[in-house]
């Protein structure tokens, strides 16, 4: 299957320059855009800007964690039906629960691998016909 995710533009908030680069680099060679934020200040001052079709947010992350950051996008009308995906490296079901309760749309756990991150993207994303 073919993936032709051009002009999607994901956003990927986590604190780890790691996982930031490996996810940038994995979603740009389907063609993404991608923008990335160190924080969930650091994505709240983009967020406007950037109008992201998807994001990707950790939970732990310093001053402002990731349950924190989903819930105030997912409470701005402009970003509320924006889907939010959970990254963490726990996987529990509290953990899982809890994000449901602040709006996140799925969870993914770190470290994941490329289909794991593509097949997400793809649930968000509207087939092409053929």
């Amino acid at each position: 299957m073919d993936d032709n995710f051009e002009n999607l533009k994901i956003m990927v908030i986590d604190d780890s320059k790691t996982i930031r680069r490996t996810a940038e680099t994995l979603l740009k060679k389907v063609g993404c855009e991608v923008i990335t934020a160190t924080d969930g200040f650091d994505a709240l001052a983009k967020i406007a800007d950037s109008q992201p079709d998807i994001i990707f947010v950790d939970i732990m992350m310093p001053r402002l964690d990731g349950y924190q950051t989903c819930a105030l996008i997912k409470n701005n009308s402009s970003f509320k039906k924006t889907p939010v995906i959970m990254l963490s490296s726990k996987d529990g079901l509290f953990d899982k629960a809890k994000g449901r309760i602040v709006g996140s749309d799925q969870y993914l756990t770190k470290p994941f691998s490329k289909d794991e991150l593509l097949n997400t993207i793809r649930h968000y994303v509207p087939v092409a016909p053929q």
